[in-house]
C-alpha cells in the first residue's frame, strides 16, 4: 500500500542464471516446518487479503533450474534440477499445491513433485519452444502454447484439443470462465469454457471456446489494443450473465479496460471500453506534460477497483483507483517526480561525493579489457581542472582519445561513401521521424533490390506505417519516382504483411495508396487497347509502304516498242487493268479491316473486356 519495497531476494547465481518467470504457490502450499510463520503473519494482517498468506515463490531461471523460495523464512527452500536443459519460460502451480508444472525452450513440459524435488513426469509438448502454461479451473487439464495452443489431459498426458494460436509466441494464457454458459448439458469440467491468449508483437488478444467436438480450431472473438500486451489481468466470470472484465497493459504504457459477456462468436475485434493513461502535470520548469508508463494493473477483490503500478521499474508507485467506465478515455495526472525525488534525496545523503583514489591505482577504461588510463584526481569545477594541467601541456584532441580507445578513426569517417544496410535502416527511421527530405531522398532512391529488402527487414515495426505514408506521398509525384517507390512498397508488403494485418485501422491507413493503385491500373486496359490498335495501324502503314515500294524498283523500261495502229486499243487495255487493280485494292482493304476487327475482338477477349453489357464491365472492374 505504501509503495515500499518489502522484501528483496537475489539468487546466488543471478548473473549466470537470470530469473525468467515466477509464480506464487496457492495459499495452502506450505511445507510442515514453516507452519508457525504464516500464523504470525495472519494476526498482523486483519484485512485478510490472500497476498498476506502467500509464502512460497517458484522462480524459473535461464539455465533450466527452478528455485523454491520461502518469503516468510526469507531463504531458499529447495532447488528443482534435472528437468529442463534450457531456459524456463513459465511455471504454474497446481491447485493441490505440491505439484508444479513448467515449460521451456527445450520443447518439453515437466510435472514436478515439490516435496521430493523430483521430476514426476516429462513429455514433449511442441515442435518449437513452449512459452506459456495455464491449468484449468478443475485442475484436470493443462493449456500449453508456443505458437499453437494445445489442451492436455493431465491424467493421460495426451492432447485433448488443438487451437490455431498466434503467428508469434504466446505470452499470456488464462481461463475467463469457470462454468459453461448453457447449463442444459452435464458439465465435464472443461467443455464450454472460454480462455484468453495474447502473444508478443500481436495487438489482438484472442478468446477461444472449448467445444465438445474437434472441428473448430479458431478464435471466437478478439480484443484489439494499441500495442503489444505486456500485462493482462481479468475477473473470472462465475455466473452466466456476468461479464468478464479485462485489464490489458500495453508496451506503450497505456491501460485498456474491456467488459464483455462471453456468449459465442463475434466477428469484429472488440475495442476497449476505457483507456487509462498517466501523465505528469507539467507545471514547474517543464511546461509540457510527459506520459508516465503504466507497468501493471490488477483488479482488487471487489472487481470494481484497480491497483495500478506505474513509473520507474526500479521504484514503482502502486495506487488503488476506483473504476468509472462511463468515459472512454481517462488521463490521470500524477506528479511522479516529487514522490521519487524525496526518496532519492534521502538515500543519497550517506554517499560520499568523490571516491578516494590512491596514487598507485590503475583505472580501467570501460569497453576494452586491459586498457588503462592515467588517473585523474577528482576535480569539482573547471577552474581546478585548469590549475591541474601542467604548463605547456595541451588538451588531447578527440582523435587522440579515440586512438586511446582503439577505435579505428578511418572507419568512422565515410565521406560520400554509401552507408551499409543497417545504417540505411537507422537513416530511414531518422528521416521519417524528423521528416528530413534530404535523408529520405538518399535512402529511398536506391534501386538495388537486396539493399531495399535488407533495409525494410531491419527497420523497427513502429516505422512501417510512417514509411507507407511517405511512399504514398511520393507515388503521387512523377512516374519515374513512382517506379522506384513500387520496389519499396513490394518489400514492405512482403516482409511486414503479418504486422499490417493486425492493425485495427488498416483500411483508412492504406486507403489513399489503394486508390492511387486503382487509378493507375484503371488506365492500363485502355492503354493496352490503344497500344494494340496503334500497333495494327503502324504495321499496316509499314506493309502498304513495302507494297508501294515494290513497283518503284524498275520504273524505266528497258525497251519501248510503239505501234501506231494499236495505240488506241492499248489505252483501253490499260484502263481495264487500272480498274482491276483498283478493285483488288478495295478487296484488300476490306480484308484487312475484317482481320483488324477480328484482332480487336480477340484482344478484347484476352483483356477480359467485352462491350456487350455494362453490368459485365462493372463486375469485371
Amino acid at each position: 500500500a505504501g509503495s515500499r519495497l518489502q522484501h528483496e531476494y537475489v539468487p546466488s547465481a543471478h548473473l549466470s542464471a537470470a530469473c525468467t518467470c515466477l509464480a506464487w504457490a496457492p495459499a495452502g502450499a506450505r511445507q510442515p516446518p514453516s507452519k508457525d510463520g504464516p500464523q504470525r503473519k495472519k494476526r498482523k494482517s486483519e484485512v485478510g487479503e490472500v497476498d498476506k498468506q502467500l509464502d512460497i515463490l517458484a522462480i524459473g531461471t535461464a539455465v533450466g533450474s527452478i528455485l523454491l523460495y520461502s518469503t516468510v523464512k526469507g531463504e531458499l527452500q529447495s532447488k528443482l534440477d534435472g528437468g529442463h536443459d534450457s531456459r524456463v519460460n513459465c511455471v504454474r502451480w497446481h491447485q493441490d499445491s505440491c505439484c508444479l508444472y513448467s515449460c521451456s525452450d527445450d520443447k518439453h513440459i515437466v510435472e514436478w513433485n515439490t516435496q521430493t524435488c523430483k521430476v514426476k513426469c516429462k513429455w514433449k509438448g511442441d515442435n518449437s519452444s513452449i512459452t506459456c502454461l495455464c491449468i484449468s479451473p478443475d485442475g484436470k487439464m493443462l493449456l500449453s502454447a508456443g505458437r499453437t495452443i494445445k489442451l492436455w489431459d493431465l491424467e493421460t498426458k495426451e492432447v485433448y484439443r488443438h487451437f490455431t494460436g498466434h503467428a508469434t509466441s504466446v505470452s499470456s494464457l488464462m481461463f475467463t470462465t469457470v462454468k459453461p454458459m448453457n447449463e442444459s448439458k452435464p458439465f465435464d469440467g472443461i467443455t464450454g469454457l472460454y480462455f484468453l491468449s495474447g502473444a508478443i508483437h500481436d495487438r489482438l488478444l484472442s478468446v477461444w471456446y472449448i467445444r465438445s467436438d474437434r472441428k473448430e480450431k479458431n478464435a471466437v472473438m478478439s480484443f484489439t489494443v494499441t500495442d503489444e500486451p505486456t500485462f493482462v489481468d481479468l475477473t473470472v466470470s462465475e455466473v452466466k450473465e456476468e461479464p468478464v472484465k479485462l485489464a490489458v497493459v500495453c508496451r506503450d504504457g497505456q491501460l485498456h479496460l474491456f467488459e464483455h459477456i462471453l456468449n459465442g462468436y463475434c466477428k469484429k475485434p472488440l475495442t476497449a471500453n476505457c483507456t487509462i493513461q498517466i501523465a505528469t502535470p507539467g507545471n514547474d520548469g517543464d511546461s509540457t506534460p510527459k506520459p508516465v508508463p503504466i507497468l501493471a494493473a490488477a483488479f482488487c477483490t471487489d472487481k470494481q477497483s484497480l491497483l495500478l503500478v506505474y513509473g520507474n521499474t526500479l521504484q514503482p508507485i502502486i495506487e488503488k483507483v476506483s473504476l468509472n467506465t462511463s468515459e472512454s478515455h481517462i488521463c490521470l495526472v500524477r506528479d511522479i517526480q516529487k514522490v521519487l525525488s524525496l526518496k532519492t534525496d534521502a538515500a543519497l545523503t550517506k554517499v560520499r561525493s568523490t571516491p578516494v583514489v590512491n596514487s598507485d591505482t590503475k583505472v580501467l577504461v570501460p569497453g576494452i579489457p586491459g586498457h588503462s588510463t592515467a588517473v585523474k584526481t577528482p576535480a569539482s569545477g573547471k577552474e581546478k581542472k585548469k590549475n591541474k594541467r601542467k604548463p605547456g601541456e595541451t588538451e588531447e584532441s578527440i582523435e587522440e582519445r579515440l586512438g586511446a580507445l582503439d577505435i579505428d578513426v578511418s572507419k568512422v569517417k565515410t565521406p560520400g561513401g554509401l552507408p551499409q544496410t543497417d545504417s540505411f535502416a537507422v537513416l530511414l527511421v531518422q528521416g521519417l521521424e524528423s521528416n528530413d527530405a534530404e535523408i529520405l531522398n538518399k535512402v529511398l532512391n536506391t534501386r538495388k533490390e537486396n539493399i531495399v529488402k535488407n533495409t525494410v527487414a531491419r527497420m523497427p515495426i513502429h516505422a512501417v506505417i510512417p514509411l507507407l505514408h511517405e511512399l504514398t506521398k511520393r507515388l503521387q509525384g512523377n512516374p519515374y519516382s513512382a517506379s522506384v517507390m513500387v520496389r519499396w512498397l513490394k518489400s514492405v508488403f512482403t516482409l511486414h504483411a503479418s504486422y499490417l494485418s493486425t492493425l485495427p485501422d488498416l483500411i483508412p491507413q492504406l486507403g489513399m495508396l489503394y486508390q492511387l493503385m486503382e487509378s493507375r491500373v484503371k488506365t492500363l486496359q485502355k492503354l493496352s487497347r490503344l497500344h494494340g490498335r496503334l500497333f495494327i495501324l503502324v504495321t499496316q502503314v509499314a506493309a502498304s509502304q513495302t507494297v508501294q515500294d515494290v513497283p518503284e524498283v524498275n520504273q524505266t523500261a528497258k525497251l519501248v516498242y510503239e505501234d501506231d495502229s494499236s495505240s488506241s486499243e492499248g489505252s483501253d487495255d490499260e484502263m481495264i487493268a487500272d480498274k482491276d487493280s483498283d478493285e483488288n485494292w478495295d478487296e484488300d482493304e476490306e480484308k484487312e479491316e475484317q482481320s483488324d476487327e477480328q484482332d480487336m475482338t480477340v484482344e478484347k477477349e484476352i483483356n477480359g473486356d467485352s462491350d456487350l453489357e455494362p453490368e459485365n464491365e462493372s463486375e469485371e472492374e
